[in-house]
């Protein structure tokens, strides 16, 4: 497996009331080449990632509407893709027209990422937007059988990048990161929604010997 032939797998992925952001296009948000944007840039940190030695892979349940829909990259908003890319050494530009649109997880998680140094990489147990029936613009559950899917993609994701633990964010995360770490490493956080995102910062803090993360960096 290659970052190519990677990219061009999930791209083929296609369930009901899911949205592909690397094949799909958004009629009223996305650019005229949204897809091929987002499937570039997310090859362009595989073959990143693959040079360097990634500590981790950091994983969500699914991509939100506000967030990786938009944007092709699990737990990062427009409003931090510019940030993500340049952890890897890399330019960007929004895939989305208009003015950027912000994601309450996505600037918790921003807020923690940006105190720690190490290459982490941040994907999803169902790497697709999952939304209601008729409604684009919402946020619902993987089923089983996109998370079975998803499980399938995040195994060839480790192989292909080898990284040295996997950090599981919530509970859905945590299942899918144990079935499929072999004998890597996982470690369990909070999910920053609903609640969690003090726990969730103290506890990234902790893994990763950040002495403190500022609390004004979370009032969003």
């Amino acid at each position: 497996m290659t970052p190519t032939k990677f990219v061009e797998a999930i791209a083929s992925v296609a369930f009901e009331n899911a949205f592909n952001p690397y094949a799909d296009r958004c009629a009223v948000h996305d650019q005229r080449d949204a897809p091929r944007q987002r499937s570039a840039m997310l090859r362009s940190m595989l073959e990143a990632a693959l040079l360097s030695e990634v500590d981790a892979i950091w994983i969500g349940r699914d991509l939100g509407y506000r967030g990786g829909r938009r944007t092709g990259l699990a737990l990062t908003d427009d409003v931090h893709i510019e940030r993500h890319a340049a952890r890897w050494g890399l330019p960007a530009t929004r895939p989305t027209k208009g003015q950027a649109v912000a994601e309450r997880t996505a600037a918790v998680i921003w807020s923690v990422l940006e105190c720690i140094a190490q290459p982490i990489f941040l994907w999803n147990v169902f790497p697709l937007h999952p939304h209601e029936e008729g409604d684009p613009f919402t946020n619902r559950a993987h089923n089983a059988k996109e998370r079975r899917a998803g499980e399938e993609i995040l195994d060839q994701l480790v192989v292909l990048i080898q990284p040295r633990r996997l950090i599981a964010i919530g509970n859905n995360a945590v299942d899918t990161a144990c079935r499929i770490a072999g004998g890597l490493e996982v470690a369990k956080i909070r999910h920053p929604s609903y609640g969690g995102q003090t726990q969730f910062v103290s506890q990234a803090r902790d893994l990763y010997g950040v002495a403190d993360i500022g609390a004004q960096q979370l009032l969003i």
